[in-house]
């Protein structure tokens, strides 16, 4: 089963918690903190293999998490730090964040890897927040929460050759007749519900590979028929083989086709284009084929070459294929025509989120929120006062006491955050 495209959510590895100790050895002493940091949780790091040409591995399995760091030891140890979770994909891949409809990666090269949750960060033990004016202070901080996110995961099939068409000119049959593929092939239309790849060896040595994509119909550029699926996968080939019906089967016209096609092209990225293109005049063996051919040929545009065939008899196979292998040899592989990507690194201004936000509950508690301040609560440890005080210190300092009293909170008030809860003490 060909699987392109797939949601999944990602949680990368939590920080170890940082460690309250101190020295408890013969002969010093004084002694002193001696907690060791946590260890980094595990990064989500998708990483490309050149084996795989489908997402099959993501259809029964679309939850992924982290192992997290290891907590601190005492003896200022610091805990090990989680190792990444790999995760193997086909070349072509495309991580989008759902939330926010970023491209977090576009893995096209095999070995190619990129971080797509970050692990958190190790707490601190009690060492790192040691002062002269306290030299032993008992709080450490728990680790990091791991980065968390919901990813569409898009397959752009990697092939040098792309066929396009409308459904049943005989684009399965011409791969099937030049390649050792076995798509499906039958007399009614949509038999090819997903790509097919095939490689395509020449007599004098070249291969190339090529793929039967599903065929193309009028509106497919805005997801009618099989159009949306097929259209993202043209998008990585470095040639277009066009697929005609010059014998008109369908009852229709062979020019109205070619450019019903190329419409469907030019709605959906108009650089598609602009990529070399050659048509495959098929079923060249059957009636009325030469006379709809001369015809097509007067309205046609002298720079895209034509080449009779006919997949059934495998006539004009051999030259079709030789003139598809030189035109191969002027496109550089190493960099097929996407997007154009400038060397220079773009730094765009994101509005800061606010730190917390306020609102009420049905009860009268006061609920705070944010990021940022869910993240200072997960990374308190309340086990010790002095984390307590510390954390105190820092809502005050972030504003939360003054926007709390604001909002009319006084004392004695129920406060809030994620599910604890809070008495506000003027």
């Amino acid at each position: 089963m060909f699987v392109d495209q797939v949601s999944v959510f990602v949680k990368a590895g939590d920080g170890g918690n940082g460690l309250v100790a101190y020295r408890r050895e013969k002969y010093v002493p004084k002694g002193g903190p001696a907690g060791g940091d946590g260890g980094n949780g595990a990064d989500i790091v998708f990483k490309v293999d050149e084996g795989l040409n489908t997402l099959m591995d993501f259809r029964y399995n679309r939850h992924f998490k982290g192992k997290r760091g290891e907590n601190g030891m005492s003896k200022n140890k610091h805990g090990k730090n989680a190792d990444p979770y790999i995760i193997s994909v086909p070349p072509g891949t495309t991580v989008i964040d759902e939330e926010t409809q970023e491209t977090i990666a576009d893995l096209t090269e095999h070995g190619q890897e990129a971080i797509i949750a970050k692990g958190g960060r190790g707490g601190r033990g009690n060492t790192r927040f040691a002062t002269p004016r306290n030299p032993a202070p008992d709080m450490a901080e728990n680790g990091e929460p791991g980065v968390e996110r919901q990813i569409k995961v898009e397959l752009k099939l990697i092939a040098d050759v792309g066929l396009v068409g409308f459904p049943s000119v005989g684009k399965s049959t011409f791969l099937s007749v030049v390649s050792a593929a076995k798509p499906k092939i039958a007399d009614y239309h949509f038999t090819t519900l997903s790509p097919n790849l095939g490689v395509v060896d020449t007599s004098d040595q070249r291969s190339f590979v090529m793929a039967d994509l599903p065929g193309l119909i009028e509106g497919a550029h805005e997801g009618i028929g099989l159009g949306h699926q097929f259209l993202r996968h043209v998008e990585r080939t470095r040639l277009l083989v066009h697929v005609i019906d010059m014998a008109g089967t369908e009852g229709r016209e062979p020019y109205e086709d070619f450019l019903k096609i190329n419409e469907e092209l030019q709605e959906y990225d108009a650089k598609l284009l602009e990529r070399p293109q050659i048509i495959a005049a098929n079923k060249m063996d059957m009636p009325d084929a030469e006379k709809n051919l001369r015809k097509f040929k007067d309205k046609l545009d002298e720079r895209f070459p034509v080449y009779e065939i006919s997949a059934l008899t495998k006539e004009g196979l051999r030259d079709i294929l030789f003139a598809i292998a030189d035109i191969l040899d002027t496109i550089p592989k190493t960099a097929p025509i996407t997007e154009e990507v400038e060397e220079k690194v773009v730094y765009r201004h994101q509005k800061q989120e606010a730190p917390f936000t306020i609102s009420r509950d049905d009860d009268g508690a006061y609920v705070l929120s944010g990021d940022r301040i869910e993240k200072l609560f997960k990374m308190t440890d309340f086990n010790h006062d002095e984390a307590v005080q510390r954390f105190a210190r820092q809502l005050r300092k972030m504003g939360v006491d003054d926007a709390l009293r604001e909002r009319g909170a006084e004392d004695g008030d129920t406060i809030r955050l994620l599910n604890y809860e809070f008495e506000f003490i003027e």
